[in-house]
Formats: structure tokens, C-alpha cells, sequence
């Protein structure tokens, strides 16, 4: 009978710390690497998350919290579907991961003994490789209207070199993450002697005032002379939750002179009922060396390459459906794509189908969230055969039961365009896009990581 006793509480006390069988798991042991690939990458100091992800203590004192959003598929935010097309540096967790963390958190979320292999001191600051080589700022801190409107500028950000340089990556770094809605950024260049002072004009000027020959004048962008200097689109693009990608070497390298400005053609400032402040700004990475490849880029739909069918118009009370689709006139090897509508999204889907009529899926989104719109990156380069269409179909959501519905009562959204063009660009009104970033085909792309 002793002996009994004894036998029973032995298994009782296995099956307490084994869970029958399974090792009970721990912060320490199981969880820590899941939150700090997962989350840490935006939850750090200075982060887009609101707060710190990264020690235990941070983790338990929101641990209802972090069990509601990760049940619900809210966080971590990857609107993708991974089942549809996987992406370089997904931050969704898979089925094991997410089960492992709920049952950690059910099981009552114990920290576990420390061990030199899990070490929870990570830091995301110090990071070597993250050290620019220039920073280029404005002037001066900008201030938005506070009119609870939105706001589009143009901006110039000048930088001087002491010789022509080799530039591997421009990083923009937003500043007010609550109120910078998206950047689209080109590098110009001057040649010698034909810009005396980069210095002079204005830094920013009100787009939905003046048109760009106007704006490019307040801005004193034209050369001494009048003519128009040599300008790279897209050297830097920013939107909600999205991180600008490292190429393989020698991809996207550009060329920079003794005397360059960053144009930044689109800063666009989301509304607010207060004036806020934003000191935003850009990193520069240089390189040792020239450019290998020159990356391309192109978009359908909104100010692309294709046009919309039906026009982008979506009634009141209307849950609608639009298309666009573009025929790929050569190989291309797909780096970076980029999905985007506003408000009123509720799914997106892009595929291209060859000439032999093969399917290849691109990307597909059940559920659009305005908040998190990435530049997804493949993981390995993807070709398009010549002769392919790539295909864009987009569903949008005017009614009461979408939450993020700009209007209540719904009213008439379309695809509006100032005399800029960029009447679209509001969040109030919507936009269909899908933005590529490619390379011209060559043998072997296929191959070619650009990251797990």
C-alpha cells in the first residue's frame, strides 16, 4: 500500500511537469525564439509596435492580450496567404508555432530556467550591418495642418559626396509612424557644372497646390540651365508595415554624383484632428561596387500600365469586384510585389497565366487590412515567361459591415483625380494597384535566394 502511494504520486508528479508525456513548455526552452522572429521585429524600442516584445516580463504582462490576437490570426500581421504563395521573411506563424505558444499560454506561461542558447537580452539597435553610412534629413522638423485632412508634398532631401559613389540600398525612416502614410522616392543626380547650388529653393512644397512643372520650380530641381537632370525612379517606397529588402549583391546598386538630391514625389501625411510633428529622414548604405543588374519596375492599374475593368467606381451598399491584367512582353525574373487599396479592400488576388495556360500564383490576401501593406519579397526569383498575363483581381467592401468604411452612412467611392493625378491617392477615395519589381530574365534566376 506504501508503495502504491508512492508509484501514484510519481506519475501524478510527471505528468505535471511532462504534461503525460510531452515536456511542459517553457519561455525559455520553446517560446522565446517564436516571439522575438515573430514579433520582436516590430515590437522593440523605437519599433512600429506601440511597445517592447522581447523579455518574458514583457511578454506575461500582456499575455491576454497576446492570446486573443494571436487566436483571432490579427497578429502577427501577414495579410498573405502562405498556403497560396510563400514570401521571404513571413511573419505569420505557422500551425505548430501557433499551437505551441496557446498551449503555453493555457498552460499557465511559465518562464522555464535560463540558458545561454536562449538568451533574452536581444538588441535590435546596435545591429552592425543596420549602420548607415550617410543620414540625409530635412532642414527642419515639419508640422501637419491639423485639419484631420490629407496632406500630399513633395519633398527634396539634398546631399553632397565628395566623389561619385556606388549606393547598395536608400532606407527611409519614418519618424511619426502614426501619420506617414506612404513615401514614393526617386534619386537624382547632376552632372558636373550643370547645378551649381542644390542647396537653393524650397525643401517641400504642397502638391495639391502646384502642379509638378510648378513644384519642380519652387524646388529649384532643373538644372542651371533649365533642362531636366538624370532621375531614378523608386529608389526608396514606403507603406503602412512594410521594410524595405537587402537584394543579393550587385542588385539595385545605383550610381550617385558629387551633387544629389532625393525627390520624394508623393509624401503623403494620413489625417488628424492635431498639428503633429515629423522628423523622418533616410539612411544610405554605399557599395564597393558597380551595379550588376538594374532592377525595373512597373505597376497595373492606378497610374499603370492597365486599366481598370469596370472603372473603379463602387456604389453605397455595394460589395464589388474589379480587374486589370497586363501581357508580359518578355522573361522577367519577379523580385518584389506590392498589393494596394484602401479603405473599402476586402481581398485581392494576382496571378499570371502563360502561354501554354499554366497557372502561377503571385499572391492572394482574404482579408485586406489597410494597416499592413508589404512589399512581399520572394524567396526565391520567380519567372514570368514572355507572353504571360498577369491578372489583378480586387473586391472591395461598401458597406456598413466593413469597420474601416470612411463614410457612414456609405456613400459613391471611387477613383477621383485632381489636376495632379493624385486625387486618387486620399484615403477617403481608392486605388487598385499591383507595383513589380523585376530584373530582365536571365539563365539561373530561378535559383537565386533572395532570402528564407
Amino acid at each position: 500500500m506504501y508503495y502504491s502511494k508512492i508509484i501514484i504520486k510519481i506519475i501524478t508528479l510527471s505528468c505535471i511537469v511532462t504534461s503525460c508525456g510531452k515536456k511542459k513548455l517553457t519561455f525559455n526552452d520553446d517560446i522565446s525564439t517564436i516571439i522575438h522572429q515573430k514579433c520582436a521585429i516590430c515590437h522593440h524600442k523605437n519599433g512600429a509596435g506601440p511597445f517592447e516584445l522581447i523579455t518574458y516580463q514583457d511578454v506575461k504582462k500582456r499575455i491576454d492580450m497576446i492570446e486573443f490576437v494571436v487566436q483571432n490570426n490579427y497578429m502577427p500581421p501577414w495579410p498573405a496567404d502562405p498556403e497560396y504563395r510563400h514570401f521571404s521573411q513571413e511573419k505569420c506563424l505557422n500551425k505548430e508555432d501557433k499551437r505551441n505558444l496557446l498551449n503555453w499560454i493555457k498552460s499557465g506561461a511559465e518562464e522555464g530556467e535560463k540558458n545561454l542558447n536562449n538568451s533574452t537580452n536581444f538588441v535590435f539597435n546596435n545591429n552592425k550591418s543596420n549602420k548607415p553610412d550617410l543620414i540625409i534629413n530635412l532642414d527642419t522638423t515639419f508640422i501637419t495642418n491639423g485639419l484631420n485632412k490629407d496632406q500630399f508634398l513633395m519633398m527634396k532631401f539634398p546631399f553632397e559626396l565628395p566623389k561619385d559613389t556606388f549606393i547598395r540600398k536608400i532606407e527611409f525612416i519614418p519618424d511619426n509612424r502614426q501619420i506617414v502614410h506612404h513615401v514614393n522616392a526617386h534619386l537624382i543626380t547632376y552632372k558636373n557644372n550643370l547645378k551649381d547650388n542644390i542647396f537653393k529653393g524650397d525643401r517641400i512644397v504642397d502638391t495639391e497646390l502646384f502642379s509638378d512643372k510648378e513644384a519642380f520650380k519652387k524646388l529649384d530641381i532643373l538644372n542651371d540651365k533649365g533642362e531636366y537632370p538624370t532621375l531614378t525612379p523608386s529608389v526608396s517606397n514606403y507603406l503602412p508595415g512594410s521594410e524595405q529588402f537587402d537584394y543579393p549583391d550587385g542588385i539595385g546598386v545605383l550610381q550617385a554624383k558629387k551633387k544629389n538630391i532625393i525627390l520624394v514625389n508623393d509624401f503623403h501625411y494620413a489625417p488628424s484632428p492635431y498639428k503633429e510633428t515629423d522628423n523622418s529622414y533616410f539612411k544610405i548604405y554605399f557599395s564597393k561596387n558597380p551595379p550588376k543588374r538594374i532592377i525595373h519596375e512597373t505597376q497595373l492599374g492606378t497610374f499603370g500600365i492597365s486599366d481598370i475593368k469596370p472603372p473603379l467606381i463602387i456604389p453605397p451598399n455595394e460589395i464589388k469586384t474589379f480587374r486589370t491584367k497586363a501581357i508580359i512582353t518578355e522573361n522577367i525574373s519577379l523580385l518584389t510585389i506590392n498589393p494596394h487599396m484602401h479603405l473599402l479592400g476586402k481581398s485581392f488576388l494576382a496571378y499570371a497565366v502563360t502561354l501554354k495556360n499554366d497557372t502561377i500564383p503571385l499572391i492572394k490576401i482574404d482579408n485586406w487590412n489597410f494597416r499592413w501593406q508589404y512589399f512581399y519579397t520572394f524567396q526565391k526569383m520567380l519567372k514570368i515567361p514572355a507572353g504571360s498575363e498577369i491578372i489583378v483581381e480586387a473586391t472591395y467592401d461598401n458597406t456598413t459591415n466593413n469597420p474601416d468604411n470612411p463614410f457612414s452612412p456609405p456613400r459613391l467611392i471611387s477613383e477621383r483625380k485632381d489636376f495632379n493625378g493624385r486625387g486618387s491617392m486620399k484615403t477617403s477615395n481608392e486605388m487598385l494597384q499591383f507595383i513589380i519589381n523585376y530584373l530582365k530574365y536571365e539563365e539561373g534566376d530561378e535559383d537565386i535566394i533572395l532570402g528564407m
